[in-house]
Formats: C-alpha cells, sequence, structure tokens
C-alpha cells in the first residue's frame, strides 16, 4: 500500500474516531475519583490482557516505553472501541451502549534498534453517569406533588504523551514516559418540582472541574535470547508511574431552567483551585515466546488509591487497587504462502482486578475474558479484540454490570527517514 493510500486510511480513521468521541457507555461506577481508566493497552494487547513484558516487532507497545526499541520501522496505529453495559440490581435492570476513540499513536526510530520515540493522544478517564430518584413531597397546605431528584456526570481525562525507549546493551533497555492530562470532569445535582399552579422548571447546582498537568513514568525490559539453544526469549517487563500532584480548577454554579432547558437564571456559588493527588503505579510482568510463532506473559498491577485527594471532597475515600491477567497469542505460521489463515495471530487471556472504590461498603471485583485476533496485509495489520466480564456482584454492591467491548484498529508499518542510495 502507498503511503498516500495509508495517510488517506488514517485520516478517515481519524474523522470517524472524533465523531463517537465522549460516548461512552454510562455506568455507575464512573462516579468515583477521577473516573473509569482507559489504560495504555493498545487492541493487539487488548486481546490477550497483558504487554508490560511483551516485545513487538510489527506492532507498538504502548505499556512499556522500553519496548519502544524493538520498533525498528515506522509504526501508525489508530482504533476504537465499541460497548455495551447490562447494569442489574434486585429491583430490574438497564442496558447502555457505546463508543469512543481508543487511541492514535505514532512511533519511528531515531537510531534502528537503539532509540526509539513515540507520541500519541488517547482517553485517560470516562465520567459518564446518571442516577434519578423520583419522590413525592406534601406541600404546606396539605397538597402532594411530585419531585425528581437526578444526579448526573460527564467528562473525563485525556493524555497527550510522548515516550522514548533507549537500549542500555543487548538484553537492556528503558524508557521514558511524559503525558500531559487535560479535561473536565462535571457533576450536576438537580430536582424538578412538578407543581400543579404554575409552570414546572429545574433547580441544579452544577460542580465542574478542569484539569491540566504533566504526569511522569519510567519502563525497563530484559529480554534474552536463544534459551536452551534453541530460539526461545524469555523477557521481564516493568513500569513505575510516578505519584503526580495535577492542578485542578474548581467552579460551582447554581442555576434555574425550564423543562426545555432554557435558562432563568444563573449564579457563580465558587470558584477555587487546588490539586488532585494521584497516586504512583507499578506493574511487573514476564513473557515466554518462540520467534514469531507463540508468546505467553503474565502481569500484575499495583496501585494504593488511599493516597489520593481531590478538590472535590466527594472524591476521598478510595482504598488499594490491583490488577492480575494471564494471556498469549499463537500465529500457526507467519511465513506461511498457501495458507492465510496459518499467517493470522490468535489471541486470548483471562483478568482479575480490584477498584479502588467501595460500592456497598465492599470491594468491587473485574472478571474478564478477552479475545483477539490480526490479519496481515504485507508489513500492516488490521486488529479486532474483545473483552467479555463482570464487575461489582449483587449480593455484596448492590450492582452488577456485564459489559462487552469491542475493539477495531489498524496498524502501518513503513520505512520513513532512510536516505536513499539509488534513485
Amino acid at each position: 500500500m502507498s503511503v498516500a493510500k495509508k495517510f488517506f486510511l488514517l485520516c478517515l480513521v481519524i474523522i470517524t474516531t472524533e465523531e463517537v468521541r465522549g460516548q461512552a457507555a454510562r455506568s455507575p461506577f464512573t462516579t468515583f475519583g477521577i473516573g473509569d481508566p482507559y489504560g495504555n493497552a493498545l487492541i493487539h494487547n487488548q486481546g490477550t490482557g497483558t504487554g508490560v513484558s511483551q516485545p513487538q516487532y510489527w506492532y507498538l507497545n504502548n505499556q512499556n516505553p522500553a519496548l519502544l526499541v524493538f520498533n525498528s520501522l515506522t509504526v501508525f496505529e489508530a482504533g476504537i472501541v465499541a460497548e455495551r453495559r447490562t447494569l442489574r440490581s434486585n429491583e430490574g435492570r438497564e442496558k447502555n451502549t457505546g463508543g469512543n476513540m481508543s487511541y492514535l499513536v505514532t512511533a519511528f526510530p531515531i537510531k534502528v534498534n537503539k532509540w526509539t520515540t513515540s507520541i500519541g493522544l488517547m482517553p485517560y478517564t470516562n465520567v459518564d453517569y446518571e442516577y434519578i430518584h423520583p419522590q413525592t413531597l406534601t406541600l404546606p397546605g396539605g397538597e402532594t406533588t411530585t419531585a425528581e431528584f437526578r444526579e448526573y456526570g460527564s467528562g473525563g481525562l485525556t493524555q497527550l504523551y510522548w515516550s522514548n525507549g533507549v537500549r542500555i546493551n543487548k538484553e537492556m533497555s528503558v524508557g521514558l514516559k511524559a503525558t500531559y492530562l487535560f479535561g473536565p470532569i462535571e457533576n450536576v445535582y438537580s430536582n424538578q418540582l412538578n407543581q400543579t399552579d404554575q409552570i414546572p422548571y429545574v433547580i441544579a447546582v452544577s460542580e465542574k472541574s478542569t484539569i491540566k498537568d504533566f504526569n511522569f513514568g519510567l519502563g525497563y525490559s530484559f529480554s534474552r535470547d536463544s534459551l536452551w539453544g534453541k530460539n526461545y526469549r524469555f523477557s521481564v517487563g516493568a513500569v513505575y508511574d510516578f505519584k503526580a500532584n495535577l492542578n485542578a480548577k474548581r467552579s460551582d454554579h447554581f442555576y434555574r431552567t425550564t423543562l426545555a432547558g432554557d435558562t432563568i437564571e444563573s449564579n457563580e456559588i465558587n470558584n477555587a483551585r487546588g490539586e488532585i493527588k494521584v497516586p504512583g503505579a507499578l506493574t511487573f510482568g514476564v513473557s515466554l515466546s518462540r520467534g514469531l510463532k507463540w508468546a505467553v506473559s503474565t502481569e500484575f498491577a499495583y496501585q494504593n488509591w488511599s493516597n489520593f485527594s481531590s478538590i472535590n471532597n466527594d472524591d476521598n475515600g478510595l482504598q488499594r487497587s490491583w490488577r492480575a491477567s494471564l494471556g498469549g497469542e499463537i500465529t500457526p505460521d507467519p511465513l506461511a504462502l498457501g495458507s492465510y489463515l496459518k499467517r493470522l495471530t490468535y489471541r486470548m487471556g483471562v483478568s482479575m482486578e480490584q477498584y479502588p472504590f467501595l460500592a456497598n461498603g465492599n470491594s468491587v471485583k473485574d472478571y474478564g475474558i478477552n479475545f483477539g485476533l490480526s490479519l496481515p496485509a504485507g508489513r500492516s495489520n488490521l486488529n479486532l479484540a474483545c473483552k467479555v466480564g463482570k464487575r461489582g456482584n449483587k449480593s455484596e454492591n448492590i450492582l452488577e454490570e456485564n459489559y462487552l467491548k469491542i475493539y477495531f484498529g489498524i496498524t502501518f508499518n513503513d520505512q520513513w527517514f532512510i536516505k536513499r542510495k539509488f534513485d
């Protein structure tokens, strides 16, 4: 495929992702802290649920900047995600669907096999929830009326990052990632009083926090080839994200609107600046692979959110979180010319996660299973993945969420910045 065609297709993906930005499926679990984290995994890593230790030649590994040195070609990757969530409680159930940009990233070698740099744009957290509580009220004089109490939130953080991976020697490499986090998070509390003798109206209070600041992370990779005299590779990877004090601005407004949304009255009741303290996070993993044929990997992530504090006092009171995952991939015959199916890469993984927030006073667990598939097209790939899982438990957390996430992405590999010897 020519560079012009690749660029056109990449632009098409960008346009598509822009149209679905901010339309992730609603979930009450996005209420807490700075929202529900997206993670840094690209689609080929979503297929296994792992990646912090596994070197990749034909894909960009975004989970560990130290692994960028294995990308000797210029890489473009773009992806989108669609999701469906079913929320259950003892009182009933509710379904939500949505989609969002998953990522837009690129990487290219500054010095092949020595230093590779990468930049990218992708969501960091998502906030999208809504609660409605109808209630009957008795007015002075004995007249009754109904009121609808509503709480909803929207927004989330986006990350724009710059990563660099540098090889120290044949077996070790290190990486540095600088991330600019930005975006608004808004929580609105309203009540609608329906009286018989006047036009209904809505009274609401809006709490909007705007975050703009930097965060940094380090990566390490150790990889040894030709184990046991054969083409086996053993790899270890670790990533540490430093704790960050993110600058935030909070603005609270009181307003009154008609049911059609026309503003009758609006007043600012608070305007303050502060910090959101995000704790450090550590991820460690190991993997074993044999050339391009197969790979098995496992990893563990830990973050102590009990040290978290926010400009919004309601966000405090979180706990430790962790995630454990195991996954693998297999390509039956990467060089098969007579069978395209043998050149496909098949992936699968399982994961278990504990979130940092409590629901009904109990920890919230997430159990998931991942599937993935890559379809090669020369040096490029079409990537598919899905994750099926359950978050929470009705008996312990009152709420239980079953979800399905489907990922679609494209990987382009090409040789750029190489001086031609012949015209």
